[in-house]
């Protein structure tokens, strides 16, 4: 019944629209997170990324509106760097949007252009910068913690992790962060989850707020050195709790928490060096790879030959996601790994197979990292 409803409300000539917009232009859409993301940046993009207040706040967007005419209509005051929908189950949008472009002017001629922009009968836009806030502040931190030491345990717990620095002295109680993340997307999931993680995993109660990016620290004013590079290793956001599947034997795992910072915190021990018979992949490509490919990686690397994937669809919840049930195999281990991911619904169905796929191997990843700890 709730699927019959949806079907009636989702607008099949505007759907059709997109998808021949899609082949005639050969834009790449991707869906990420509830989103659906244009370029970050575009092919073909000449110039750098952009910096602050180049973003734009879109709101007010008929439901059924998506992006061959919000594209078009936002690329037509200047290049877009980036241009984001927000997506929820259904298939519909979800009444905003994010655009970036190259300078801060172009968002401006933006604002003033396309604010109350009727882009059909009834509808007017709503344009306005973006607040983009990327910093969060982390307090509470234990007296001995070190910064490369927290960085490591940041970019291991959640992802876009830039950049940190370290402030201590009168009227902070222990050691606080400023943690600068790539986007604010990344800064809003790290929010939602780095208070319990530090709490299950290190036994402390850190506190995590926002900090304005308006009186950023000296040490955030200066570009990133390669040295601090973010790690291609990124942390599973889908984590299916009580797994039964065995250690997978000989593998060598992800990214592990420092010892120095465990050290520090009184929080678990670093678990012992893999064995030297197999090493890990190597620690530094570039560009990150996927949680698919780093899995292969690894297997490839421990030759054990590739992980096999059988993912089949399961069900719609009505949390908005589509349910995906799978099974991979590596070989050399005991058992296969099974599990569940939830993924919102994608423009085709090859897009939302590889992002079930993107999922399981995460899980993957973090049980075989989460069983090596355990022993």
């Amino acid at each position: 019944m709730m699927e019959s409803k949806q079907s009636q409300v989702l607008n099949a000539e505007r759907v059709q629209a997109l998808e021949t917009w899609l082949r005639t232009t050969g834009t790449k859409l991707t869906q990420v997170n509830g989103q659906r993301k244009y370029g970050g940046p575009p092919e073909g993009w000449d110039g750098p990324a952009p910096g602050a207040r180049c973003e734009v706040f879109v709101s007010q967007i008929p439901r059924d509106t998506y992006e061959d005419v919000l594209i078009p209509l936002f690329g037509s005051v200047g290049p877009l760097w980036e241009f984001r929908l927000m997506m929820n189950f259904s298939g519909q949008n979800r009444g905003f949007a994010y655009g970036k472009y190259g300078s801060p002017a172009v968002a401006t001629e933006a604002i003033n252009l396309l604010h109350g922009y009727v882009v059909e009968p009834g509808f007017r836009l709503s344009v306005r910068r973006s607040t983009e806030k990327r910093h969060l502040c982390m307090g509470n931190l234990p007296a001995a913690t070190q910064q490369e030491e927290l960085l490591q345990v940041l970019r291991v717990l959640v992802e876009g992790v830039e950049r940190l620095s370290l402030k201590a002295g009168p009227g902070i109680e222990g050691v606080s962060a400023i943690v600068v993340f790539s986007s604010h997307h990344a800064a809003s999931m790290a929010k939602k989850g780095l208070v319990e993680a530090f709490k299950k995993k290190f036994a402390i109660n850190v506190s995590v707020k926002w900090q304005s990016a308006a009186k950023p620290s000296a040490d955030e004013q200066h570009k990133l050195p390669k040295s601090l590079a973010p790690s291609p290793v990124k942390p599973p956001r889908h984590i299916l709790p009580s797994q039964p599947s065995g250690p997978p034997p000989r593998l060598a795992r992800p990214q592990s928490t420092p010892l120095g910072f465990c050290r520090a915190v009184g929080g678990p021990k670093a678990p012992p060096a893999p064995s030297s018979t197999f090493q890990g992949a190597p620690a530094s490509p570039a560009p990150a790879p996927s949680p698919a490919m780093l899995l292969s990686t690894l297997c490839e690397a421990n030759g054990v030959g590739q992980p096999f994937y059988e993912i089949y669809y399961s069900h719609a919840g009505p949390d908005g996601f589509l349910y995906f049930t799978y099974e991979v195999c590596v070989p050399g281990t005991s058992a296969p790994f099974r599990g569940l991911v939830p993924i919102l619904p994608g423009p085709t169905a090859s897009s939302m197979w590889e992002e079930a796929q993107r999922a399981a191997a995460q899980q993957v990843l973090h049980r075989m990292y989460s069983n090596e700890l355990a022993h």
